[in-house]
């Protein structure tokens, strides 16, 4: 049977989140120290260890099979590759950042001036629908430092925490773009490869629902339960069991992370008490 080839990056906090990923889904690799490829023991998987500005070209030309890659050196490099999942994790902003003694109002001051950038395709795009004229000094590599040694006026670079930018002593001023991983398909990729695929995205999808939610139990009055379970989107309804005390229900649900605080006060309010929140590994749908 063929084997699915999976690029990743090949260190740093992209590598992390996608060794963690093929984890969660359970694929197990074997990855020795240096090592530029590994075969998992437990699936027709090989992942390749190879440079995230190199994953494009290797997708165009079917070397890999599929890739974990941020979705900016996609619009990069690769824009006509298909994004098969967004991946919710390695989030980053690719912005334009100005020294902070610089006057800043609006993109005009960037009219003639010169930029520092990795990304010159999303600059150059950016800046033509902005109707700005800008020459951009292309640099791989530490972008941040241009302003201060004389080679740009302002720098275009990927941004997490900004902790970089205020280092080198820039203040972001426009947002081209927000970025996160995404598992993008070669062009190339074989109906047998594919129907491995298919069965790794469904894995996917199913840790990724477990991440964006929490399992939530609580005991409800029965004269208030139909007020608690109103709070409760849940998967398709609660989960309504008795309680040894005459008069109360237990109440099984699921909530949004992202609604968790909100939908806990509503619950108190109508009555809920004894609230237990757990996380949830995986949710299969």
């Amino acid at each position: 049977m063929s084997k699915l080839k999976i690029a990743v990056q090949k260190s740093g906090r992209l590598h992390d989140d996608s060794m963690a990923l093929l984890k969660d889904i359970g694929i197990s690799i074997d990855n020795g120290k240096d090592q530029l490829k590994a075969s998992a023991k437990n699936f027709p998987v090989e992942v390749f260890y190879l440079r995230n500005g190199d994953i494009p070209q290797y997708l165009k030309d079917g070397v890999v099979d599929v890739a974990i890659i941020g979705e900016n050196v996609l619009i990069e490099k690769g824009n006509d590759i298909l994004i098969a999942e967004k991946l919710g994790f390695s989030t980053c902003r690719v912005c334009i950042a100005v020294p902070k003694a610089m006057t800043y109002n609006s993109m005009n001051d960037l009219e003639g001036k010169r930029i520092a950038t990795s990304y010159p395709n999303t600059v150059n795009q950016y800046l033509k629908e902005k109707g700005i004229n800008a020459n951009l000094h292309i640099i791989n590599g530490s972008v941040e430092i241009a302003p201060n040694i004389g080679l740009a006026d302002a720098i275009c670079d990927i941004v997490s925490s900004g902790s970089t930018l205020f280092k080198n002593n820039l203040k972001e001023v426009e947002t081209i773009l927000k970025s996160e991983a995404v598992l993008a398909v070669s062009p190339l990729l074989s109906i047998e490869k594919q129907a491995i695929l298919d069965k790794i995205q469904f894995r996917i999808q199913s840790v990724l629902k477990g991440r964006q939610s929490k399992y939530i139990l609580l005991n409800a009055p029965n004269n208030k339960l139909q007020d608690i379970i109103n709070v409760l989107p849940g998967m398709k309804s609660p989960t309504v069991l008795p309680l040894a005390e005459a008069g109360w229900s237990s109440v099984h649900s699921v909530i949004n992370k992202n609604q968790f605080w909100d939908v806990i006060d509503e619950l108190k309010n109508k009555g809920a008490q004894g609230i237990l929140v757990c996380p949830i590994e995986k949710m299969v749908l």
